[in-house]
């Protein structure tokens, strides 16, 4: 019987995620987890056939885990179960190490089906997803074109939505545990690669993408300059 492993930071999710899957005859919870570090418990003491995991983990972030658990040799095959929009998220996920995505807003016919497919050496993604991987490709296949999503490291993506989300820099190194000096190296990167002339355009840019992709407000070109900037945001470095 499969035994998996549950980790996301809502209690009342886990909660309703291990009764779900204790439903099914050949599945068997075998540990649930808050954060990297009682996940990393938690396989040493349970070895799971599969993991489930959620990418915003609190303080941290739940790509860090699935890479953590897919370098392993003999490593388990991993679910990324989130709230997350999949067009932005599930080829990031995949390129981590990622058996499947899996929005948390889908039915639960389907979290079973991911399971399934992943347990049987399969790689799950929405059938829309898959037809825009497969539609990608095609038109780019030598990986030119791409979002801003794309263009940027794990690490660099995160400070970015940080950044629209009007996180200062101070803040941001508090929530992700780095120096505030890492967080500087890490801006200037992600102006150099989307080029961007100063703070106030990685401000802008970063506030327009997290409209786009949180909230559907600004459905526009997310390179678009003209669109009004919010000055609530800082521009520090």
């Amino acid at each position: 019987m499969p035994r998996i492993l549950i980790v996301d930071d809502h209690p009342i999710f886990r909660v309703g995620m291990e009764e779900l899957l204790n439903q099914e005859e050949d599945f068997s919870v075998c540990a649930v987890a808050a954060d990297i570090h009682s996940a990393r418990q938690a396989l040493l003491k349970t070895s799971p056939d599969l993991a489930i995991v959620d990418i915003s983990l609190a303080h941290e972030n739940g790509l860090d885990l699935v890479k953590e658990i897919t370098a392993e040799v003999n490593c388990i095959p991993v679910l990324v179960l989130s709230m997350h929009d999949e067009s932005v998220w599930a080829e990031r996920a995949i390129r981590s190490g990622a058996k499947g995505y899996v929005m948390k807003k889908e039915a639960s016919e389907t979290i079973i089906l991911a399971i399934r497919n992943i347990l049987n050496g399969k790689i799950h993604v929405s059938t829309n997803m898959m037809s825009s991987l497969l539609d990608k490709f095609h038109k780019h296949p030598d990986g030119h074109g791409a979002t801003t999503a794309e263009m940027l490291t794990d690490r660099e993506f995160e400070v970015f939505r940080l950044i629209g989300q009007g996180l200062s820099t101070r803040k941001i190194s508090e929530r992700m545990n780095l120096g505030i000096k890492t967080i500087g190296t890490y801006r200037d990167r992600i102006k150099q690669k989307l080029c961007l002339k100063n703070a106030t355009e990685l401000t802008h840019r970063a506030f327009l993408w997290t409209e786009k992709e949180s909230f559907g407000k600004y459905s526009g070109d997310e390179n678009d300059q003209t669109a009004p900037p919010s000055n609530k945001f800082p521009t520090d470095f």
